[in-house]
């Protein structure tokens, strides 16, 4: 039994189902008024979320924060722009989910999903394969109600990078949940969604590997 499975079934046995039940429908509404709110109020040159009813302002990032993300950036884009594989963005763009909205470090969207993109869009559609990069800032959220919900919303593949200790952890679905296929400081990684890239890890933290790395994929 699911999380969401039991959530209900303690819902179900007590005779006040029906009020907590509305209750929380009450509660879904207003929030979400609040969320055409945020999409009023936020702007180009801001990182913000919206997060279960908050709005969550992102700090700037650190250089070897910024620098992973980059590095991942450029590395993904190209490989996925050569095979005709989807797009690839960085920071800025916001990818609308059931509940909430969020503006990962880096995400690839399927062909599918990127032809449908138009270019005045500024909400883009839950994606197939997101990459966080920690910071001290975002992490028991990058664990946390971000894990769950791309769980939920089955993004196939999920990547935390710690940039402070040099290890990356990837996540794939495997019968509807994440499974950390693995965890490493070093070697490479096979992306599962991106069919074919060997992504060597080293590549993630280190400029001139990345440029080299770049080379051989070109």
């Amino acid at each position: 039994m699911n999380a969401t499975s039991e959530i209900l079934g303690l819902i179900m046995d007590t005779p006040e189902a029906f009020k907590i039940l509305e209750k929380a429908q009450d509660m879904l509404r207003n929030e979400q008024q609040k969320r055409e709110e945020f999409y009023n109020w936020v702007t180009d040159d801001l990182k913000a979320e919206f997060i279960n009813g908050e709005i969550i302002v992102h700090s700037p990032v650190k250089s070897s924060h910024a620098q992973a993300s980059e590095n991942l950036f450029r590395i993904l884009s190209i490989y996925a722009l050569k095979h005709k594989l989807g797009r690839v963005t960085h920071e800025k763009v916001m990818a609308r989910f059931t509940r909430n909205d969020y503006e990962p470090d880096v995400m690839f969207f399927s062909k599918e999903k990127a032809d449908l993109i138009q270019p005045n869009q500024s909400l883009f559609p839950v994606p197939d394969f997101i990459v966080e990069v920690l910071s001290d800032s975002t992490a028991e959220r990058d664990r946390g109600i971000k894990f769950r919900d791309f769980e939920a919303h089955q993004v196939l593949e999920y990547w935390l990078v710690d940039v402070e200790a040099k290890v990356v952890e990837q996540y794939v679905i495997k019968n509807g949940q994440y499974e950390l296929i693995k965890k490493t400081d070093e070697g490479v990684i096979h992306c599962s969604v991106l069919k074919g890239l060997d992504f060597p890890v080293e590549a993630i933290f280190s400029e001139q590997k990345q440029f080299e790395f770049i080379q051989q994929i070109i």
